[in-house]
């Protein structure tokens, strides 16, 4: 693609403020040229994961000042390279960790943070797994360091992350226990889970009577009080996996607090000398150290992409929704109706 014929404006979603999804914003601005060492990106798809929705609330723990373009990550095509960038990545299918920006045609980024996308896959198919493939991936087998054979429990498991882990580790020769409401019991199934419904009150002995031993990780988002059950069902020298604070995310007030009470209660629980371990999980730790972040980054969707390629585990796609229709694909995100993750993609592409 040659760079003449790159558009020379961009339409983007933003944010505007704190606001309903019918607040989403469609704007459009000159398109702007790579500095040296920059690629720009033409997106095919992006994502709508649970930190936009927290985002549009405030509540997103790092969130830049409103308003800004909201998109934690995309997979599109190499248009434009900046001096220092090698001029063969142009036409090239790439994905990236953007935590912000995602959501526009074009979006300029430093080549480093390009993860090559397998040509056989379909943009948003490949979009379903970026953020939530190196999510589960690091957690299962970074983090928590399953092996086969063992149990885990996964709640949410018909989520954007949670099907990805449930999938990974089935995969891997886990067993795995997902919870989700009953609706989505036949998709979590489907996918290799036992599922079990998340609001149920006796939940706790449903998980006990198929581990009864406990279970060797669970993999929390939910967080708030919640969690003190997620760690009271691990077994001895299990691991609990937090990454995110769902239960807070329609109550008022500071999107710090609750993270940091739950970073608290995870450090706490890490100190009692019972065998258990319990860690919070940040996508973007250690990105200061740029070389190695990059490196496992790309290792681990690597693995994932692979997976995906040759069908050992498969693409959630709950909906292919147009950027223009911002605002819709944010409300079906919400909606706690769908199972995977709704993709955003060019309203010549829907």
């Amino acid at each position: 693609m040659d760079n003449e014929t790159v558009a020379d404006v961009v339409t983007e979603v933003v944010l505007p403020g704190v606001v309903e999804p019918s607040g989403l914003e469609i704007r459009t601005r000159p398109a702007a040229q790579p500095g040296a060492g920059e690629v720009v990106l033409a997106m095919e798809a992006s994502g709508v994961s649970f930190a936009e929705q927290q985002m549009r609330r405030g509540k997103y723990y790092d969130q830049p000042p409103f308003p800004f373009v909201p998109g934690y990550d995309l997979v599109g095509v190499v248009v434009r390279v900046g001096e220092g960038v090698d001029a063969s990545l142009i036409g090239r299918r790439f994905a990236a960790l953007t935590k912000v920006g995602g959501w526009a045609s074009q979006v300029v980024l430093p080549a480093t943070d390009l993860v090559e996308v397998p040509g056989t896959l379909d943009p948003a198919d490949a979009e379903t797994v970026v953020v939530n493939g190196i999510t589960a991936w690091q957690m299962l087998h970074r983090i928590a360091k399953v092996r086969a054979g063992q149990t885990v429990l996964v709640h949410g498991a018909n989520g954007g992350v949670g099907s990805t882990l449930v999938q990974l580790a089935t995969h891997a020769g886990i067993r795995v226990i997902g919870t989700a409401s009953p609706r989505h019991h036949d998709a979590v199934r489907a996918l290799g889970a036992t599922p079990l419904d998340y609001r149920a009150a006796d939940l706790p002995a449903r998980v006990r009577e198929l581990a009864p031993d406990g279970v060797d990780a669970v993999f929390d988002h939910v967080g708030g009080d919640g969690i003190v059950g997620s760690f009271g069902l691990l077994a001895a020298g299990g691991t609990l996996v937090s990454y995110g604070s769902a239960a807070t995310r329609d109550i008022a007030g500071s999107s710090k607090l609750p993270i940091l009470k739950l970073i608290g209660r995870l450090f706490l629980w890490k100190l009692l000398p019972n065998g258990r371990r319990t860690h919070f999980f940040n996508i973007w730790a250690g990105k200061r150290r740029s070389a190695a972040f990059h490196s496992r980054l790309r290792t681990d969707l690597g693995h994932v992409f692979a997976l995906l390629a040759d069908g050992s585990i498969t693409a959630q796609v709950a909906a292919r929704i147009p950027v223009s229709q911002a605002s819709e694909a944010m409300r079906l995100a919400e909606s706690g109706t769908v199972t995977g993750k709704v993709i955003l993609v060019p309203d010549t592409h829907a």
